[in-house]
C-alpha cells in the first residue's frame, strides 16, 4: 500500500497490470487461498494510526470480534489487539464470510471511534490480509508470532506483559513450561521463511 504512492506512473500502471493477470484486485489484498480452514487474518489502521491506544478500545474490539466471529462458526484460536494493528489465528469453514465480518466490525468501530472523537469521514481501517496455514510448524511459529507480536514492536518486554493477547489463556490452560517448548521447538526468527515444511 505505502510502497505504490512513491512509485512513477509506468510503475504503478505495470503492477496493477501484474495483479490483474493473476486474477487479483487492482488495490487491496488478494485473497487467493480459500480453501483452508485455519488462516492468520492481519488487519491495520489505515497509515499505521494508533486508533487503539486506549485499553477500552482494544477491550471493545476484541470483544466485538469474539461475538461476531462466534455468531458466525469462525474459531480464534490466537490473536493479539496493538495500537494500531491486530492479528487473529482462525479456524474456519467458510472462507467467504470473513469479508463481510471485517466490513461490520470496522465499519461500527471507525463510526463509534469517529464520533467519540468528533471526526468525520476519517478513515480508521486498511483492509485485511490473509494468510492460509500449511502445515502444523506454520501453526505453531504463528502463534507464537502472535504472542510475541508486542514486544516484536517494542510495546513490552514480555509477552506477558500485554494483556490484550491471548498468551493469558495459553498459559492458564497449558502453562508457562509447554509456552517455552512451544517458542523452542517453533521459533520466529525470520518470520515465515521456513513455513513451507
Amino acid at each position: 500500500m505505502y510502497k505504490y504512492r512513491h512509485l512513477t506512473l509506468p510503475q504503478k500502471a505495470e503492477l496493477v497490470k501484474q495483479r490483474l493477470s493473476r486474477g487479483y484486485p487492482p488495490h487491496s489484498p488478494p485473497h487467493p487461498v480459500r480453501d483452508r480452514f485455519l488462516y492468520l487474518l492481519t488487519a491495520a489502521c489505515y497509515e499505521h494510526e494508533c486508533h487503539l491506544k486506549s485499553e477500552s478500545r482494544r477491550q471493545q474490539l476484541i470483544d466485538m470480534l469474539s461475538e461476531k466471529f462466534i455468531a458466525n462458526d469462525v474459531e480464534i484460536r490466537a490473536w493479539v489487539i496493538l495500537p494500531n494493528h491486530y492479528h487473529l489465528l482462525v479456524y474456519l469453514e467458510h472462507f467467504d464470510v470473513l469479508g463481510n465480518l471485517f466490513r461490520t466490525i470496522h465499519g461500527a468501530t471507525c463510526r463509534q471511534w469517529n464520533l467519540e472523537e468528533n471526526v468525520t469521514k476519517r478513515k480508521i481501517w486498511y483492509r485485511y490480509t490473509d494468510r492460509a496455514i500449511r502445515s502444523e510448524r506454520h501453526y505453531h511459529t504463528v502463534l507464537n508470532y502472535i504472542h510475541y507480536n508486542p514486544v516484536k514492536h517494542s510495546w513490552v518486554k514480555s509477552p506477558y506483559e500485554w494483556i490484550h493477547s491471548s498468551v493469558h489463556s495459553y498459559l492458564q490452560e497449558y502453562g508457562r513450561q509447554w509456552l517455552r517448548d512451544c517458542w523452542t521447538q517453533y521459533p520466529v526468527r525470520d518470520y515465515g521463511s521456513i513455513w513451507n515444511d
